[in-house]
């Protein structure tokens, strides 16, 4: 083997992941442990361990590497060109199931499960971006569609951008959903008046605006949920 390549077995007993996977499952491992079972060696200067470490602190969390292409990973000294273009892969992998397990049947009738639903979806965008959760008589989803993507500061949505995929998939009411990138799901002025004017339009085309949610991180909330529903704060009309 290349004396310039660490493999598990250069690590100190004890601390190989692969051999507390077979021992004690994959619950087991820390964060760093399966992100070094993913990456499965390192450098000469840098242990696979090490590695793990550098990813998750640039990332500045596990979840913040679904944010990471392969040039984000390349950027890591010890991860080579196809290397990068695996871990992206397993990216898009776990991305792809957050998604399929949010495609059942599903009842949004509530701030809190509108924010559970798009919280896998949008915690990794760094812009602001706009849905229209398009539901059925009985609060049923029939079609989350995104419908502007804006710029990290902002997001800006008219009303016929909203309408359109609520019309064209029979919708009898509706809820507005957009992320604050900064994690502080507190609502802005321009929130407040699109929101107005959106509630406003929705009764002359026969739709029902149920809510408009704006999704953040719980660790950023001031009320520590995550979310802020100007239905629940009696701000809607």
């Amino acid at each position: 083997m290349d004396n310039k390549i660490s493999s598990f077995r250069n690590l100190p007993t004890g601390e190989r992941p692969q051999e507390r996977l077979e021992d004690l499952g994959t619950s087991a491992l820390s964060d760093r442990e399966l992100l070094a079972m993913l990456i499965r060696s390192g450098t000469a200067q840098n242990d696979v361990l090490a590695i793990s470490d550098q990813l998750i602190k640039k990332a500045g969390s596990l979840g913040g590497l679904l944010r990471w292409d392969a040039s984000d990973f390349q950027s890591i000294k010890g991860i080579g060109k196809i290397k990068a273009l695996q871990l992206s892969t397993n990216v898009e992998i776990a991305k792809r199931m957050m998604r399929s397990e949010r495609n059942k049947e599903i009842i949004l009738d509530e701030a809190q499960k509108v924010w559970k639903f798009l919280y896998p979806e949008v915690r990794t965008d760094s812009v602001e971006k706009v849905w229209v959760l398009c539901l059925d008589r009985k609060n049923k989803l029939i079609k989350a569609e995104p419908v502007t993507s804006g710029t990290a500061t902002g997001s800006l949505v008219h009303p016929r951008e909203v309408f359109r995929p609520a019309i064209r998939h029979g919708a009898t009411a509706i809820i507005l959903a957009h992320n604050h990138p900064s994690g502080d799901p507190t609502p802005s002025s321009a929130d407040l008046r699109v929101t107005n004017k959106i509630f406003e339009a929705s009764k002359a085309v026969d739709l029902e605006m149920h809510d408009h949610v704006i999704v953040g991180e719980p660790s950023n909330c001031p009320n520590g949920i995550g979310y802020y529903s100007f239905s629940e704060s009696e701000m809607l009309g």
